[in-house]
């Protein structure tokens, strides 16, 4: 599919500075939350904008009753007297990621403001998206940094545990998207077939005259 040839790698140092681009998107699915969300941070206060998307496809490490346990106590936490005081516990996966990176940046103070306003995060692909370039973090994948064997969960099951009332509408979406970029790759692989077999038919004669030149 289209997804696989989009995917790219970014930041390949943890802690490393990338170059600045204007904005780098992120493909989210099966990277592992913290790790994703401790370099994802680190970019942001070094003035880097980000997108994430696809985050109801995050992995957690441990199994997912453990961790649905967690949210589920988590949940509990709230302002005795007046709820509607906070904390806050969003359900979207997007939502709950972005509120993980946020614990890792100061943002309280003017520069971890900054920071947040960089940072954006959806759940699917949304359409403004769908022809970007796609970036993976290798340090922050679960098949590389979590041991074989080991048990893990998807944030998009536990979000929809938890009250998430979307989860539907975006795999609806995200086949319809699928559909459409199997079109565009196929229509993509046919102009690169044609241009190859252009550029074959020409070689030949190309070829002889840089020969009488020594190259």
């Amino acid at each position: 599919t289209i997804d696989a040839s989009r995917r790219s790698v970014v930041f390949p140092q943890s802690g490393g500075c990338t170059m600045f681009e204007k904005v780098v998107v992120i493909d989210c699915k099966n990277h592992l939350l913290g790790r994703l969300a401790s370099i994802v941070a680190k970019e942001l206060l070094n003035a880097q904008r980000v997108v994430c998307v696809r985050c109801e496809d995050i992995n957690i490490s441990g199994s997912f009753y453990r961790n649905k346990l967690k949210f589920l106590d988590k949940l509990r936490k709230r302002t005795n007297t007046n709820p509607a005081h906070g904390p806050y516990h969003f359900r979207a996966p997007s939502r709950i990621f972005h509120r993980v990176i946020r614990g890792m940046i100061p943002h309280k103070t003017h520069r971890g403001k900054c920071a947040m306003e960089r940072l954006k995060a959806f759940d699917g692909i949304p359409e403004q998206y769908e022809k970007s370039k796609r970036m993976v973090v290798p340090d922050a994948f679960r098949v590389t940094r979590l041991k074989p064997g080991r048990r893990y969960c998807v944030l998009g099951r536990i979000s929809l545990e938890i009250g998430w009332k979307h989860k539907e509408a975006v795999e609806r979406l995200e086949a319809k998207r699928k559909e459409r970029s199997a079109v565009y790759w196929e229509e993509k692989k046919a102009q690169l077939g044609k241009a190859k077999a252009a550029k074959a038919a020409v070689a030949d004669q190309f070829d002889a005259k840089l020969a009488k030149f020594g190259y």
